[in-house]
C-alpha cells in the first residue's frame, strides 16, 4: 500500500512539500487539518478524540 501511494505521489506533478501543504490547511469552521477530515470532508478529530464541532464538510480558511 505505501509503495503504491509513494509510486503514484513520484508519478503526479505535486511534490510531497505540496501535499504537506494542502493537508495542513485548516479548516474555518472546526480548526482541523484537512488531513483530519475523512474522504466526504466530516472530521474525525484528533489524537483519537472526536471532533464536537459537528463539522460535516471542509471549508478552507
Amino acid at each position: 500500500m505505501v509503495d503504491n501511494i509513494e509510486s503514484k505521489i513520484q508519478n503526479s506533478y505535486l511534490s510531497t512539500d505540496e501535499l504537506i501543504l494542502h493537508f495542513r490547511e485548516k479548516c474555518k469552521i472546526c480548526g482541523h487539518h484537512r488531513i483530519m477530515h475523512n474522504a466526504f470532508g466530516k472530521c474525525e478529530g484528533v489524537m483519537n478524540k472526536p471532533c464536537t464541532s459537528g463539522c460535516d464538510k471542509f471549508e478552507a480558511e
